[in-house]
């Protein structure tokens, strides 16, 4: 990008020139640091019927700065679409050879409104602040000649009607940033019951499917065994001790082996037993955390008591802790935590002060 005089102050972006529903469109790069300079955002206080975007929503901007500043070498950002509010000048370097190809001239005083990307936008700005250096880095930018306040909001609906967030099971899936993620996928890959019945693309698994575990259920139970924060690592070590609770877990739960062994429908499962569910390998989890920070050289013993607890639904001892009024499973983090109780006592582990405390209210 430069600041040309050929025909009055602008700036010029070399670009590719194409053609949506009749009407043209420019594809630009732009370094980072001219992002928060050139590009504008409505402001906040006008009001909805005369922006053409929604307002910023600023809780988001830290987190994807912060990724652009840990990932400074392996960050990826989408391009930002733009409206311009005034003509542009295109002009082809070699129209006969290399038509669509050129040099696209935007007035100075021209307006260049965000239709898609300004929670990027200021993200940039935020992270410049840290580390000035991605300021040489490049965004594509997509132009859109602006044919007023209609079409711009018309622009901002069509642009984001239709995106779909991805679930947090495919997310899961493909993160390779996320250490916890990269446990679950070494679980569902080689550890008894995970493998083989783990939907790894879905956040909830139908009632007919041959699933068992969804990823982002292995990911959690797994991170609360091993006491991990969100983004902190797992050494080697911890990895395999990971691996053989769940196996050893496996060993002394007798459904989920019948399930491996095909000898019990997934479908049934589901319908009839907890641990059938994220609730209950959450609940694990949590009660696994501290059944191997008080026994860490035998709590492969304790864990076989495992055998004799009845995880039906119809278990008065789970069905009060995590079945609501209406009859179905709550997954929320005090439901979770009310199994994991009445797994630690089943078990003889201790309750914390904080535990007892939920135990008294429930």
């Amino acid at each position: 990008m430069s600041v040309s005089q050929d025909s009055g102050y602008c700036f010029s972006f070399p670009a590719v020139r194409g053609t949506q529903a009749g009407r043209p469109f420019y594809i630009a790069t732009c370094p980072l640091r001219t992002v928060q300079k050139i590009f504008v955002f409505d402001e906040e206080e006008v009001p909805p019927e005369l922006r053409a975007q929604r307002t910023l929503n600023k809780s988001r901007i830290p987190a994807i700065a912060k990724y652009l500043v840990e990932n400074p070498k392996d960050y990826v950002f989408s391009a930002i679409t733009v409206s311009v509010d005034t003509s542009v000048n295109f002009q082809e370097s070699d129209p006969v050879n290399i038509p669509n190809l050129g040099i696209l001239k935007v007035p100075l005083d021209a307006q260049i409104l965000i239709n898609d990307g300004q929670h990027r936008r200021k993200a940039i700005e935020e992270a410049l602040k840290e580390n000035a250096d991605l300021g040489s880095d490049n965004i594509a930018v997509l132009f859109f000649v602006d044919e007023g306040l209609a079409r711009s909001q018309q622009m901002f609906v069509d642009l984001n009607k239709y995106a779909v967030k991805p679930s947090p099971a495919i997310a899961d899936t493909y993160d390779k940033r996320d250490p916890s993620a990269a446990v679950a996928r070494y679980l569902s890959q080689n550890i008894p019951p995970f493998k083989g019945f783990t939907e790894l693309e879905k956040s909830n698994i139908s009632s007919s499917s041959g699933k068992l575990f969804t990823i982002s259920a292995i990911k959690h139970a797994t991170r609360a065994l091993m006491g991990k924060s969100q983004k902190e690592s797992y050494t080697d070590e911890e990895q395999e001790l990971a691996a053989d609770f769940w196996k050893t877990v496996y060993e002394y739960t007798p459904e989920w082996q019948m399930v491996w062994n095909k000898t019990l429908p997934p479908s049934q499962f589901r319908q009839e037993f907890i641990h059938a569910h994220g609730i209950g390998v959450q609940a694990l989890g949590v009660m696994g955390n501290s059944l191997l920070a008080e026994h860490p050289s035998d709590w492969k013993k304790i864990l076989i008591k495992l055998e004799s607890i009845d995880w039906r639904k119809a278990n008065p001892m789970f069905s009060s802790r995590c079945i609501n009024q209406q009859g179905r499973l709550s997954k929320a983090t005090i439901n979770i935590q009310l199994v994991a109780n009445a797994l630690k006592v089943e078990l003889g582990l201790a309750l914390s002060p904080e535990e007892r405390a939920l135990e008294a209210k429930a």
